[in-house]
């Protein structure tokens, strides 16, 4: 169990849920990160009492230091700040939060500082998987997930050895628009796909699993976190998001991990493993449950994981374009600028447009990234 932590991205959903498994389980909060929103980060800086506090944003940096000139926080700023708290001495583990390729560089440095990672950033292991758990296993840094899938995963293979798994068998609600025709969801809103059946989440990662986008960057990270094939993962859909993921191993036995559809006991795990503690969220009720329901993805109306799949077996910077390209369409339909099926043909577009080449180095994966973004940006 780890004794301190920084938080980068602490004003977004899995960051704001973080502070309070931090509180509930005593840990201390040694560093915190956000991008903009000040007043947010001020009322969790106060609270959390962190000794460093980085904000990306240059200006916000500037009103944040002023804002808190009372207090002892240093503050910083840039991406020389997201570095500082992902490397802080007095930090044991990192819960990287923030959402796009900014991510990669901080949870590089804090490897290489081999802290323990609660890895919540899924653009880490899209965009460069390979070079992520390559380094950690040169450094012998931990990387834990933090996503409910991920962990589930992870918790089904504790004990078990490499030889022992047939295939892991990914879990998904189907979001908000299962069973839906492709032209039925033309003239969908961001309000509607922001409004997830099970789970409370950010906008962007509400949009993603509308379009099974999210399963598919989490087949992906799969892949990396766990080292296998993509013929190695089943994707299943289930609704209720009570199996959040199974493992089957070669003499057919199913592991199932199950729990209350909240991200907070993820994150509780990822923070107090090998140890588990008493949680403040609610248990499971079997009395309540009326069914659990299974089936195959619909790769035809939601082609946006069929894409992600196509892009696993593909490798070396497809993904990374492919996600870098869904975050800026995804934001494009959320400002109502770009309609609700065309976030696939922008991802999709972008793969094809930026080229495939090997993801060998970090400035190779950014420079894919970028193209990617400023494709979707031109053209849609």
């Amino acid at each position: 169990m780890v004794r301190s932590i920084s938080i980068l991205g602490c004003t977004g959903s899995i960051g704001r849920q973080t502070a309070a498994v931090a509180e509930h389980t005593g840990i201390r909060v040694a560093a915190l990160t956000a991008n903009r929103k000040i007043d947010l980060l001020e009322q969790q800086a106060r609270k959390l009492k962190p000794a460093f506090v980085a904000v990306y944003d240059e200006a916000a940096a500037k009103q944040f230091k002023i804002a808190v000139a009372d207090t002892d926080i240093r503050v910083g700023s840039g991406m020389e700040g997201l570095i500082e708290a992902a490397t802080l001495d007095d930090s044991d583990c990192v819960v990287t939060a923030v959402s796009g390729a900014v991510g990669l560089r901080p949870t590089l440095a804090a490897i290489d500082a081999k802290k323990r990672i609660a890895l919540a950033n899924k653009e880490t292991l899209v965009c460069a998987g390979d070079l992520v758990m390559a380094r950690a296993k040169e450094k012998g840094a931990e990387i834990v997930p933090v996503d409910s899938e991920h962990s589930a995963i992870f918790q089904c293979l504790m004990g078990r050895g490499a030889g022992e798994l047939r295939r892991i068998l990914l879990t998904g609600s189907g979001g908000p628009f299962r069973g839906k025709k492709r032209e039925e969801l033309e003239g969908v809103t961001p309000e509607q796909a922001v409004a997830h059946p099970n789970w409370s989440m950010g906008a962007k990662i509400s949009v993603d699993s509308s379009t099974l986008m999210n399963k598919g960057l989490e087949f992906v990270e799969a892949m990396h976190l766990f080292g296998v094939r993509p013929e190695d993962i089943t994707v299943v859909i289930h609704p209720q998001s009570v199996i959040h993921s199974m493992v089957e191993l070669v003499d057919g036995t199913v592991i199932a991990q199950l729990g209350v559809p909240d991200m907070g006991l993820p994150i509780q795990l990822a923070l107090t493993y090998p140890e588990r503690l008493p949680s403040m969220f609610a248990h499971l009720d079997f009395w309540k449950l009326r069914d659990l329901s299974f089936a195959e993805p619909d790769l035809v109306n939601f082609p946006c994981l069929r894409l992600a799949m196509d892009c696993a077996r593909r490798g070396g910077t497809a993904p990374c374009a492919m996600s870098a390209a869904n975050e800026v369409a995804v934001h494009k339909f959320l400002r109502r600028e770009l309609g609700y099926n065309r976030i696939y043909d922008a991802a999709a577009g972008a793969v094809e447009a930026v080229g495939v080449t090997a993801a060998d180095d970090l400035d190779t994966i950014l420079a894919a990234d970028e193209a990617a973004r400023a494709f979707v940006r031109e053209k849609f």
